[in-house]
């Protein structure tokens, strides 16, 4: 099973997107400047559609 989450962070740095802080458990919390959206991120993203949807959320057009 693909883990999609290290290619999200990657793509989320790539695009401009800071880290914003730590959240509860294993999730990141990442903020977009350009558009002022912030989105969280999980440890362990095992699926295309979540990876998609954190994706879609802070405004970064790109499809697994």
């Amino acid at each position: 099973m693909a883990e999609y989450e290290k290619i999200v962070r990657k793509m989320l740095k790539e695009n401009g997107c800071q880290f914003k802080r730590h959240g509860k458990g294993d999730h990141d919390i990442w903020y977009n400047p350009a558009n002022g959206k912030s989105v969280t991120v999980d440890g362990k993203i095992k699926s295309r559609h979540t990876a998609n949807a954190i994706l879609k959320e802070i405004g970064i057009n790109y499809h697994f």
